[in-house]
């Protein structure tokens, strides 16, 4: 069974409850130093299209954030990536690249 504390450790970072129901984010997936999930993706409802979020963990106790479009018939494509994301970083690094409000 997959380690699933520091993806859930994320998702509490991002804002829990309030950052799903803010943004729309679903389909999350963890292991023991990632969390991805999903966003929607139809009708510019974030810049440039981004629809597919990746969190890892990175040795130096900071995170890499990496945020892609799917579109179907077409390549996964990296979109933006942060490196050296702190903790207290995420909310604001997420909202600055997706254009999403995190929280009330």
């Amino acid at each position: 069974m997959t380690d699933m504390t520091v993806a859930k450790t994320i998702l509490q970072q991002l804002g829990g409850k309030v950052f799903t129901m803010m943004t729309g984010a679903k389909n999350f997936t963890g292991d023991k130093t990632t969390l991805t999930f999903s966003l929607p993706g139809a009708g510019g409802f974030t810049k440039q299209g981004i629809n597919r979020v990746a969190v890892a963990l990175t040795p130096l106790d900071t995170y890499t954030v990496t945020f892609y479009r799917l579109r179907k018939g077409n390549p996964l494509k990296v979109v933006a990536e942060r490196t050296m994301v702190y903790c207290d970083q995420l909310r604001a690094v997420f909202t600055e690249v997706t254009g999403l409000e995190v929280s009330l």
